[in-house]
């Protein structure tokens, strides 16, 4: 940990301190603070949103607060300051007495701010972009390191309270204490504000406050980075919510886009980092909102964008596995044939190393295992056929795979997807339900189902021959490759979990995620050691 990340953590300690079950709150309001961002608290009231604020002035030295609870009746003059009478008489100038008001104030509380008339909105707006105030013929540049809004409810529709309600890039749903253990400790607490009168024992400076954002702004967004945000875009136009009938997009502006990436920078810098990585990304999901029942899936598909990579990874490693176990056991069965002196398909064609083709089936493009095929029963009227399935191939549009029967098979494809057949077999044929099917024979041109094209022929002794070279010069790898795809996931995982704004809670989803990307891995390595071990 570096000495500024160290720093930071021992100052979210301190801030923490006494305030229950708002670790995550105090610790976005830092990092929205130290970034020049706002933030929006989303509860009930009494559940500590103020307190927020006002421990939150404690982490820069000599730093002014400033707070008000909005109404429909509140004024310009209540937020912004009275208009100076002494200079209208004196000097005919329409000048506000800002002092101990909204202007000259580093930390800002509004509470109830969808309350606000239309002349603050106008002004807030103004102030949140570019932290500047129009006091006369003058302009202000404010001090305002932090605005904390708060709310029990979110903005009304069609009041024009879109613009403000964007301007609030940080937004967190606050609750009433869960635990229940907390809840009592909080009881038997006889202080209303615990280390009210602390001091912080090193506070942020107004030189490094600006020097921290000086250099901020010159980290780097890592090209991994955008690639999930990019990504997160994507998932964005169709996003399935919980107890929600139809799917819906979430709308995330241009404008949020630009200081979400100046939140990202900040945290990074915090940390210690040039550029600014998947690390970062986590705590994000809190600005991507926008009402509180799409929380769940926000954050599911920015924990998902986070790990693609090592997914994607991970499934073309397992298809390349399976891929080569296919091949593996059909070479395997036409080496049965030979031993057993079964020369009945020595003249049907092999496709893609382990697939047999049915001729006029479909669109053409059907076809079998080797292994499933030699294994049919023989058609006659004293032989049952056995039980198979017809499904559409996941990996490639248009084609179509038999299979004999298997509770595996079955798990593994969807439903709508899949036709449950009677299949049985002779010389020449397969029989699908009873009706015959050409299989196709050494000499017809073949649709290469690996790519889509037409392909070569395939010397049936060939690529058992290829087969075996490739089992002891190929395949080895699988195990390291596997190997640094776990390595490199849990690299990242660490790094989330030693981000110190990722909350508990995060880093359990995170877990929860992995655990099912963990059952993946392992089901690789089984396919592993029965391409390497015949296990």
């Amino acid at each position: 940990m570096n000495t500024l990340q160290s720093r930071m953590t021992h100052l979210l300690r301190y801030l923490q301190q006494g305030i229950y079950e708002k670790n995550t709150e105090m610790a976005l309001a830092l990092l929205a603070a130290l970034a020049g961002e706002s933030i929006l608290l989303l509860g009930p009231p009494g559940v500590a949103k103020s307190m927020v604020a006002r421990r939150l002035k404690k982490a820069f030295g000599g730093a002014t607060s400033f707070e008000y609870l909005m109404s429909r009746f509140s004024t310009p003059d209540e937020i912004f300051g009275p208009v100076s009478i002494a200079r209208l008489k004196s000097d005919d100038v329409y000048e506000r007495a800002t002092e101990g008001f909204l202007p000259t104030a580093d930390v800002v509380f509004l509470d109830e701010i969808w309350k606000a008339g239309p002349a603050i909105q106008n002004t807030l707006l103004t102030v949140l972009n570019e932290k500047l105030f129009r006091n006369g013929n003058k302009e202000l540049h404010l001090p305002l390191k932090l605005l904390v809004a708060a709310s029990n409810e979110l903005p009304a529709q069609g009041e024009g309270l879109e613009a403000l309600w964007d301007r609030f890039v940080i937004r967190v749903v606050c609750r009433c204490i869960q635990s229940e253990s907390v809840f009592r400790q909080m009881l038997c607490c006889d202080d209303d504000e615990p280390c009210a009168d602390e001091e912080v024992a090193e506070p942020i400076t107004a030189d490094e406050y600006a020097l921290w954002q000086r250099e901020a702004r010159n980290v780097a967004l890592s090209q991994d980075l955008l690639e999930a945000i990019s990504c997160i875009r994507q998932e964005f136009k169709r996003v399935e919510i919980e107890n929600t009938e139809l799917p819906r997009s979430i709308y995330v502006s241009d404008r949020r886009w630009k200081h979400i990436a100046a939140l990202l920078r900040t945290s990074a810098y915090l940390q210690g980092r040039t550029s600014a990585t998947r690390a970062d990304l986590l705590t994000m999901y809190h600005c991507l909102w926008n009402e509180p029942v799409e929380i769940a899936a926000v954050r599911s598909i920015v924990i998902k964008s986070i790990f693609a990579p090592h997914v994607q990874r991970l499934e073309t490693l397992a298809a390349g596995v399976k891929a080569d176990l296919r091949a593996r056991r059909a070479n395997e069965a036409l080496a049965k044939a030979v031993r057993e002196n079964d020369h009945r398909d020595d003249d049907l064609l092999i496709v893609d190393r382990f697939f047999y083709q049915i001729e006029n089936h479909g669109t053409g493009h059907t076809y079998v295992f080797v292994t499933d095929f030699k294994r049919m029963p023989v058609r006659s009227k004293l032989a049952a056929p056995a039980q198979g399935v017809i499904y559409k191939d996941p990996t490639h549009n248009g084609r179509q795979i038999v299979r004999l029967f298997s509770p595996d098979i079955m798990a593994g494809i969807p439903r709508q997807n899949r036709e449950q057949v009677t299949l049985c077999r002779d010389s020449d044929h397969i029989y699908i339900n009873g009706i015959a099917f050409k299989m196709r024979h050494v000499g017809a041109a073949v649709m290469n189902p690996a790519d889509g094209s037409i392909g070569g022929l395939f010397d049936n002794a060939n690529v058992a021959s290829n087969a075996d070279v490739a089992s002891t010069t190929t395949y080895a790898h699988y195990e390291d490759d596997v190997e640094q795809v776990c390595n490199d996931a849990d690299s990242l995982k660490r790094a989330l979990e030693q981000n110190i704004f990722v909350s508990d809670d995060d880093r359990k989803e995170v877990d929860a995620y992995l655990q099912a990307f963990y059952k993946q891995v392992a089901l690789c390595r089984v396919d592993i050691r029965r391409l390497l071990y015949d296990e």
